[in-house]
């Protein structure tokens, strides 16, 4: 996987050195312009979105939040009695998720860690959950990390891409005129026929079946969530 270990590479670097006060204001209650307000919003919703796709008790199950950012949505998983390995490639992203970690009351927990979403050692999961942090990446990658993910997951994967659209396309056109310090690093649009055919084909993922989906729109925010779901398990990831 030399294409995936070379674009996360430049996913730390853009994120850990030259994004770092940007994506700190995005993520937080500080003013952002109003491109950043319209992709503000459009996380928050993709975020209420997946959480929606997880079961509403998670005690005693195992969540993976695969490029956690700044941790918002393992607080609200673990809220709900999970026990969350949060991992992403920014140092600086976990050091302001463990900043603002609020007091977790319950069963659930956080840990907070820097290193690849891949690492076979993070252990095996009930569900997993990437946010946002596959749509930088080429199809074949990204199945490709499905299929590595889905190897220790007993329930589902939730995932977002880019969809590839004619409105995208004008969008990071138009991006490209906008101050540097408003721009999103690379987004790879991606169309989902073909991406539901490479899952199809892939043999790891034999065990899992596309479940529901959904696309949020908000002004400069555009992604499209995708469900992978066990055959074993129920649409609210409990087993048969």
């Amino acid at each position: 996987m030399s294409s995936y270990a070379t674009r996360r590479t430049q996913l730390e670097t853009y994120f850990d050195r030259t994004a770092v006060e940007a994506w700190s204001r995005l993520t937080s209650d500080a003013p952002v312009s109003k491109i950043r307000a319209t992709v503000r919003a459009g996380r928050d919703a993709m975020r209420a979105t997946l959480l929606d796709w997880l079961p509403a008790d998670m005690t005693g199950l195992r969540l993976l939040d695969a490029g956690c950012g700044t941790g918002a949505l393992s607080v609200e998983a673990a809220r709900r009695g999970a026990t969350v390995t949060a991992i992403d490639v920014s140092p600086t992203l976990i050091g302001l998720a463990r900043e603002r970690l609020p007091e977790i009351a319950g069963p659930g927990s956080i840990d907070f860690r820097v290193g690849d979403m891949l690492d076979p050692w993070l252990g095996r999961f009930d569900h997993v959950v990437a946010m946002d942090s596959l749509i930088h990446y080429q199809a074949p990658d990204i199945v490709r990390a499905l299929a590595e993910l889905s190897l220790r997951t007993d329930g589902s994967v939730v995932f977002t891409v880019a969809p590839r659209t004619a409105l995208l396309t004008l969008m990071h056109a138009a991006g490209q005129f906008f101050p540097k310090a408003d721009r999103a690093p690379a987004i790879v649009p991606i169309t989902e026929g073909a991406l539901r055919r490479r899952i199809a084909r892939e043999p790891a993922l034999e065990r899992f079946a596309v479940g529901r989906t959904r696309r949020i729109n908000s002004g400069f925010y555009l992604s499209n969530a995708i469900e992978l779901r066990n055959g074993r398990t129920s649409p609210a990831g409990e087993r048969r």
